[in-house]
């Protein structure tokens, strides 16, 4: 594999959708499951249409900065009329948060328009980039999304589409889920190790494909399997075509390598990602947690939201009372950073008020998902013992985070994560808990249930599926065989 010039770290977890009916209008539906898929991406909000024509070139496109409903109107949604269409919530870590980078993207190439969404992140943009800009190519963003359309766009002057996404997920190296609108076809991807979500699901006269299954379950449609790994699926909306839905499975691996932060907490709790319910997976973690990491105390108490389904699982098992310590305001919006530190504790306090008389003279157990500088940490313990806990117990759903995520993820360096290079005294002295503990890796894997060959777990133990300059690769265990 060749060497990459500079590794540019965009990790993005966003949410995609599209929808191909034979009648109608696809806007509203998108629009449903953009909301369903609010939690993956907050900074912006797009969906683009087609009629569905023989032609390539009738593309309606509507994006901006915001949240799905902060984006469309009523009045836009009714201007996006179409039968097939695409729809994507954005959330960046690094690179400029502005419009251009919004998606979906639209591009112009020999037939016409395409347009493109994607959730992953590519680890060898800056080499391609150059090289495609070399060739004269013109870049609107900071994305790796335009990448992966350049290259499709300059693949399609030679060849049909499912031979020119091939030559493409050979270019391209990291994780990638896509969704494309390419005249009368909706069109699937999903890389070959499998590392973001995708899902296939049937409405009442077409088809879904979103990140998650509770977007399909939101419009009313009905799981059918999650997209394979290196497979290309093709809805035809042509007329007479009947929605024909036809699978290419251009590559498969020797391993999967699906992201295990889906399942500790990206995801939705009512999705199904890869044939297992991610509020089951949560429940197991939780009571594995309890049994590793057990304490006398009087509660357990979760972070809400995302601690909320791992601490009903380790109040079922520790046989403690489960009870709430935090309220959390769902009306908050996005917030900012305050320079000042009173106000970035107002700031977690706008999110988070705790309950007093549920936790007041009491030994609480303190489950959250994860923990990854360790500050918003820090200051909710702090809440908890303001507020009159004799005890704060922290019991975090995940194995410590040491390594940053190159596949789609949020974090940071490894300077700036609490648990690496730190012992968990260290560690616990910082958020000033009473104890810690943290889930085993091997309690994780056995709560999941998909052997660790299968998973991403690089953020856990520095060891990742595909060749990231200055990293330790397993791709020996991942290479990759043509299927056809």
């Amino acid at each position: 594999m060749a060497a990459y010039h500079q590794l540019v770290i965009m990790c993005e977890g966003c949410g995609i959708a599209g929808i191909a009916i034979a009648e109608g209008n696809v806007a509203l539906p998108i629009f449903y499951a953009l909301y369903a898929l609010q939690h993956r991406g907050q900074e912006s909000a797009g969906i683009a249409v087609s009629r569905g024509s023989e032609a390539e070139d009738e593309i309606l496109l509507i994006k901006d900065m915001g949240f799905v409903y902060e984006v469309f109107s009523p009045r836009k949604l009714t201007s996006l009329r179409g039968n097939i269409g695409i729809g994507h919530v954005r959330y960046s870590t690094t690179g400029a948060s502005r419009i251009e980078n919004a998606e979906p993207l639209v591009v112009n190439y020999h037939k016409g328009q395409f347009a493109i969404a994607h959730n992953g992140n590519l680890v060898n943009t800056a080499e391609l980039k150059k090289e495609l800009q070399r060739e004269g190519r013109i870049f609107h963003s900071d994305t790796d999304t335009e990448v992966i359309a350049h290259l499709l766009a300059k693949e399609l002057v030679r060849h049909d589409p499912v031979e020119a996404i091939k030559v493409m997920m050979k270019r391209v190296v990291g994780s990638y889920s896509l969704v494309i609108l390419m005249g009368k076809r909706l069109i699937a991807v999903r890389d070959p190790l499998g590392i973001k979500p995708l899902c296939l699901g049937t409405l009442r006269d077409g088809y879904i494909i979103a990140s998650e299954s509770s977007a399909i379950d939101t419009v009313g449609g009905s799981l059918i399997r999650d997209v394979k790994p290196g497979e290309v699926l093709m809805v035809n909306c042509a007329p007479r075509a009947d929605n024909r839905l036809e699978s290419y499975q251009l590559y498969r691996g020797v391993n999967t390598a699906h992201c295990v932060f889906e399942y500790i907490y990206f995801a939705r709790p009512d999705s199904i990602l890869d044939g297992r319910l991610v509020y089951d997976v949560r429940l197991k973690i939780g009571e594995r947690l309890a049994e590793e990491h057990g304490v006398d105390a009087d509660v357990v108490s979760p972070v809400p939201d995302s601690g909320i389904t791992f601490a009903i699982g380790y109040a079922k098992r520790s046989g403690l009372d489960y009870m709430e310590g935090f309220i959390k305001n769902r009306y908050i919006g996005r917030t900012f950073i305050m320079p000042e530190r009173r106000y970035r504790d107002t700031a977690v306090r706008l999110k988070l008020n705790v309950v007093r008389r549920n936790i007041e003279g009491k030994r609480v157990v303190l489950v959250d998902d994860s923990i990854v500088r360790g500050t918003t940490s820090r200051r909710i313990v702090a809440f908890l013992k303001d507020k009159g806990a004799k005890e704060v117990h922290l019991r975090i759903g995940s194995p410590p985070i040491i390594a940053p995520c190159y596949l789609g993820i949020n974090t940071p360096t490894r300077e700036e994560l609490l648990a690496s290079g730190r012992s968990m005294d260290e560690i616990c002295r910082f958020l000033n808990a009473d104890s810690i503990g943290y889930l085993s890796l091997e309690g994780l894997i056995d709560s999941i249930g998909i052997s660790t060959r299968n998973l991403c777990i690089g953020c856990l133990n520095g060891q990742y599926p595909v060749e990231i300059p200055g990293e330790v690769c397993v791709a020996r265990q991942l290479k990759l065989s043509q299927f056809h």
